[in-house]
Parts: C-alpha cells; sequence; structure tokens
C-alpha cells in the first residue's frame, strides 16, 4: 500500500482444499509468466490461517512432495485484502468457488476473474471473465488455461501439482465415483504427455488418498474443520463438515456429543451436517450423513429437505442415531458428493 504497488491475488474457497490451493498456486505462478502488466505483483493466497494449514495434510504432502516449502506460501491472515482494495490497488481472481463469502462482500467489485466448476449463483459485472464449466476438477480448467498460453510455461512441479490434483479430485479417474469429465482425462493425459517422467495414477492417488484420509492424530474440532463449508440462512448459520472416516467410527469417539456441542456454541452455528465419506478396495466411496442440531425446527426441515431432494436423490436410508439431537442416514446414492447437496441445504435455509 506504501508503494502504490498494484497487487492481483489468486484466492482459492475457505475450505482450502487441494484443488483450490494448486488451482491458485498454478493459475497465479501462469499469469505471473504471462502477464503483459508487470506493474503487478501476481499472489496466490491461501485462503485459511497459517495455523489451519496443518489440517490439509494431502496438501501438505503434495507440497512437500514438490520441494515447496510451507514457509514461501501465504495465507489469507497474512494479506490484508481489505487495505489493498480500501487502497485501490487490489485485483482479485477466484477459483474453485465464485461467491465471497458475506464478511468478504465488500471486496466482490474487486473481482477481475472467476475460473470455477459449480454452476453459476450469480452474475458477474460485465468486465468480469468467467470459466465456469461442470468439470471434476477446477485444476482441469487451470490446466487447459495454462495449456493454451504460450509453450515453455508449464514446468515438471506445476504440471505435477495439477496431476495429481485432478486425480485426486476425480478419485483417478474413476467412472463409479460420478466426477471425472471427458476435459479431466484429457489433461491429465496432456500433462502425461509433457512430462512422461511424472509418477504412475494409482501411485500418486493412493499415496494423495492416504494422506487425506489419515485423521489419526486430529481431535474432533480439527476433523469438522478439515474440510468444512458454512451456509448462511434467516439469522442462522449451518456448517457442512465432510468427514474422513466411517460414521459408525466417527460418532465411537469419545465425548462426541460435547465435542459437537462445543465447536457449534465457540462458532455460532445452529446446527452442523457431518458427510461423512470412505472407500472400499476398489475406490467405490460410501457416504452417509448426520445432522446435528439443538433446534429441532432446523434439524427437521434440513432432514425433510434432504429425504425429498429428487435433483438429485440421496436415496437415504435412516440409522439408528444415539442421540435425540441428531439423525443419521445411509446415503444410497454415493455419487452425490457435497457440492451436490450444499444447493438442496441452501435451498432448506
Amino acid at each position: 500500500v506504501r508503494r502504490h504497488q498494484e497487487v492481483h491475488v489468486v484466492l482459492g474457497n475457505e475450505a482450502c482444499d487441494l484443488d483450490s490451493t494448486v488451482s491458485a498456486l498454478a493459475l497465479a505462478y501462469f499469469l505471473a509468466k504471462t502477464s503483459p502488466t508487470p506493474k503487478a505483483a501476481f499472489i496466490p493466497v491461501l485462503n485459511i490461517p497459517r495455523a489451519d494449514f496443518a489440517l490439509r495434510t494431502e496438501t501438505m504432502f503434495l507440497l512437500r512432495e514438490q520441494g515447496i516449502a510451507t514457509t514461501s506460501l501465504i495465507f489469507r491472515d497474512e494479506l490484508d485484502l481489505g487495505g489493498l482494495h480500501h487502497a485501490g490497488l487490489l485485483s482479485l481472481t477466484l477459483v474453485d468457488h465464485h461467491v465471497l463469502p458475506g464478511a468478504d462482500a465488500a471486496l466482490e467489485e474487486a473481482v477481475v476473474e472467476v475460473l470455477d466448476h459449480r454452476p453459476l449463483e450469480r452474475d458477474r459485472a460485465p468486465g468480469c471473465q468467467v470459466t465456469a464449466e461442470p468439470v471434476g476438477s477446477c485444476a482441469t480448467l487451470v490446466t487447459e488455461r495454462i495449456a493454451q498460453g504460450p509453450p515453455g510455461v508449464l514446468d515438471r512441479p506445476t504440471a505435477a501439482l495439477l496431476h495429481g490434483t485432478i486425480l485426486l479430485d476425480c478419485v483417478n479417474l474413476s467412472p463409479a465415483a460420478g466426477k471425472v469429465t471427458p476435459r479431466d482425462v484429457a489433461c491429465v493425459s496432456l500433462l502425461e504427455a509433457r512430462f512422461p517422467e511424472l509418477p504412475a495414477r494409482d501411485t500418486i492417488f493412493q499415496a494423495l488418498q492416504e494422506a487425506k484420509f489419515d485423521v489419526s492424530g486430529l481431535t474432533t474440532e480439527q476433523m469438522l474443520r478439515k474440510d468444512l463449508k458454512v451456509l448462511s440462512g434467516d439469522e442462522l448459520l449451518l456448517a457442512i463438515s465432510a468427514i474422513y472416516v466411517d460414521l459408525e467410527t466417527f460418532l465411537s469417539r469419545p465425548g462426541l456429543l460435547q465435542d459437537l456441542e462445543g465447536f457449534c456454541q465457540a462458532r455460532g452455528y445452529t446446527g452442523l451436517v457431518a458427510m461423512a465419506i470412505s472407500f472400499n478396495e476398489r475406490n467405490e466411496p460410501s457416504r452417509q450423513l448426520a445432522i446435528y442440531s439443538r433446534r429441532e425446527a432446523l434439524r427437521s426441515a434440513v432432514c425433510r429437505a434432504l429425504e425429498e431432494a429428487t435433483a438429485p436423490s440421496l436415496q437415504l436410508q435412516p440409522l439408528p442415531s444415539p442421540w435425540s439431537c441428531m439423525d443419521t442416514y445411509a446415503q444410497g446414492n454415493a455419487v452425490a458428493s457435497r457440492k451436490k447437496v450444499l444447493p438442496i441445504l441452501r435451498a432448506a435455509l
């Protein structure tokens, strides 16, 4: 701000999963290499506080594999985006999301570009470049963008990051998981053709999957924060956490009910939807849901919306719940990921 230098931030979403992180790093790198306006500093920003990065076990693993030190990353609590915007120096590119949360609403007018793989929920100003395509991984859109740019910009570490991310997001390109599209497959093939020394798909996918599902050292609070989205309704907040163990294992954690209560109270959440996911040896997903809230009206409304949903139908079968303030289900439609469930919950709120 003091030097009046323009800053172009590439920002992933608040879950700051591997896709958000790698999309931000790779796109900021590409923009810095190819931009005709070098007066701007291109900075990828990870949209969590630095203290939370330890929860992103698969991201830490992949960056470490590529020799990228955590000290060279920039986190949300280390850059005053509001101050930069106030000074008229901020441009924002959003990757892996396209709507800023309420707390960042003032930054919306700084958004110059969006790359996302979700359906658009809002229109953008005419000057904003929008790429919103239904692919399995936002990293696929970033790969396509880099591949269309000048030759020689894509280097091996960037290719390895993109390659691993698409494979993890698309469950090793398995059609059974319902995430992969022909464009994801094409990008993985393109990266492998340019860099034949990339690790075998099965090898890197298994390593990333193990790192992602390694929650052995995490507290319940950390498990809930590891992959968290928050929806706001009429004066209430609903937390949606992806849980990387099966529901039975999660519910058997000592002191779980007190932990859930403390987690929601400390953050002002009225309720919590825990979406448990686990995989069998054939990489086929199994999903279960737990809906927790002390407010029975909210819990019933959420459960009803999930049970009656048709786009997609979740095919829920009720499971016995250990507590009256929680409803639990097996989700017959294992292809319906959180991305598909979020609009149902948003409509319910």
